[in-house]
């Protein structure tokens, strides 16, 4: 039986890479303030380009107001990067997301149905952008 904690480092790996990921909380900022805004049924996406020679940057927001509990918006966010992992888009350099959900129920539907919103969303920030 594996070691437990080679079961955790690969499913840690199996994760969107620290690359990818916003660092603080005014790298955001300037997304929302030159960024445009595709929005779903129970999330929307906000897209900015930086420079190109950066890699993509991808960040999920979750308000209190969809979940008290702490627990539930972790697993939302999760959630969310795995579908963003798993859709095979692949951003241009220097593209940031950020993905606001506004829906609890992101929290229960099925992965399908989630990645499918996720596509979607990319999708139609993709053609927006062209």
């Amino acid at each position: 039986m594996p070691h437990l904690c080679y079961l955790l480092h690969v499913k840690w790996m199996d994760m969107l890479s620290q690359l990818h990921r916003f660092h603080g909380y005014g790298s955001l900022r300037g997304v929302y303030q030159r960024g445009h805004n595709v929005r779903g049924a129970m999330l929307s996406l906000r897209c900015a380009q930086r420079d190109p020679r950066r890699a993509y940057r991808v960040a999920v927001v979750v308000s209190r107001k969809v979940s008290k509990s702490a627990v539930v918006r972790n697993r939302i966010r999760r959630r969310i990067y795995e579908a963003v992992r798993q859709s095979g888009f692949q951003p241009a350099p220097g593209t940031d997301l950020i993905f606001t959900v506004f829906a609890d129920q992101v929290a229960t539907i099925d992965a399908p149905k989630l990645k499918r919103a996720v596509d979607d969303l990319l999708q139609k920030a993709n053609t927006r952008n062209m």
